[in-house]
């Protein structure tokens, strides 16, 4: 949990280190730092911080703070230096494209948590508060290569989602920019639209499926793979009006979503997904619109990632 802004009584205030003290040449002589400053997680004194957290290991960062608008032209800057590491306080998203930009011969990336379901930092780091993450990621971290999805040129590293239920992701976005009446008309547009236009797909090129939604899952994101797997993990959601859609979500509250009845997976290294019109996605938190005739990738090297091992990585802080 971030820490208030600071005051004119004293400098910037961070949570104790919990390691020892790092070796006196730091390992990253050169870094780039992208912060989404205008997340609820992570403040306006995130760049103070950030600035005094570095210092402690003899790293002097380059430190933009853009506004939202502005965020991919930094990213582009930032790659465009030639770091030795980028660090992204953001969301899901903006680590996507940060990885899309950076490819896996480009600067490894650290994605801390600065977005709302922070998919990728928690699989990374573990559910911890950002500067906790980014010490143990500098002290523990090791460089990763990363798998992950690809559609049409765009990469994912967590999930993709296809289908209705990503009509409701513009929805979710005006509530959270306070735009109550764009929420319930966006809201309204994809009930309407909901079990209406159904997908067809074909896994590995088997047999031709009908569906209402599909979801690919990574595996640094995936439950049902092992982070060394060479495949996605692909979930068809066979769900006929809203009542399944209730079950499903009481579901996946109470129990593995998996194991609902309306829910089919198996791994997969491509599959083909076409419709009658456009087809909705959301790629790591991200909404895109695909062609009718989609096709969905396992690619072995998205990109490089400082992450930490898998031990320190499942211990989370309390």
């Amino acid at each position: 949990m971030l820490r208030p802004p600071p005051t004119s009584r004293g400098p910037t205030r961070l949570p104790p280190r919990t390691r020892s003290a790092p070796a006196e040449r730091p390992r990253f002589a050169k870094v780039e730092v992208v912060a989404n400053v205008a997340s609820g997680s992570v403040g306006a004194d995130a760049p103070a911080q950030l600035e005094v957290l570095f210092a402690e290991y003899g790293i002097k960062a380059n430190i933009s703070a853009p506004e939202i608008k502005g965020i991919a032209e930094s990213l582009a800057a930032a790659v465009a230096a030639k770091p030795d590491l980028l660090v992204i306080l953001a969301g899901d998203g903006t680590a996507r494209t940060a990885a899309e930009l950076c490819g896996p011969d480009g600067p490894a990336i650290a994605p801390l948590p600065g977005g709302t379901m922070n998919m990728l930092p928690h699989a990374v780091y573990g559910v911890r508060p950002w500067p906790e993450a980014l010490r143990m990621a500098l002290e523990h971290g090791e460089e990763r290569v990363v798998g992950g999805g690809q559609v049409e040129g765009h990469r994912f590293l967590c999930a993709a989602i296809l289908g209705s239920p990503a009509l409701w992701a513009p929805a979710r976005e005006a509530v959270r920019q306070g735009k109550a009446r764009l929420a319930w008309l966006r809201a309204r547009r994809a009930f309407d639209r909901a079990f209406t236009g159904r997908l067809r797909y074909s896994l590995d090129g088997g047999a031709r499926e009908k569906t209402e939604a599909l979801i690919f899952m990574c595996p640094i994101a995936s439950k049902a793979l092992d982070a060394e797997a060479q495949a996605l993990e692909a979930a068809a959601l066979n769900i006929h009006g809203a009542g399944e859609a209730l079950r499903l979500g009481v579901n996946a509250i109470v129990r593995d979503w998996r194991f609902d009845p309306g829910v089919e997976n198996q791994n997969c290294q491509v599959a083909r997904v076409w419709s009658a019109q456009s087809i909705p996605a959301i790629l790591d938190g991200e909404t895109v619109r695909l062609s009718a005739l989609a096709e969905i990738r396992y690619e072995p090297a998205v990109c490089r990632i400082l992450a930490l091992p898998k031990d320190l990585a499942l211990g989370n802080a309390t």
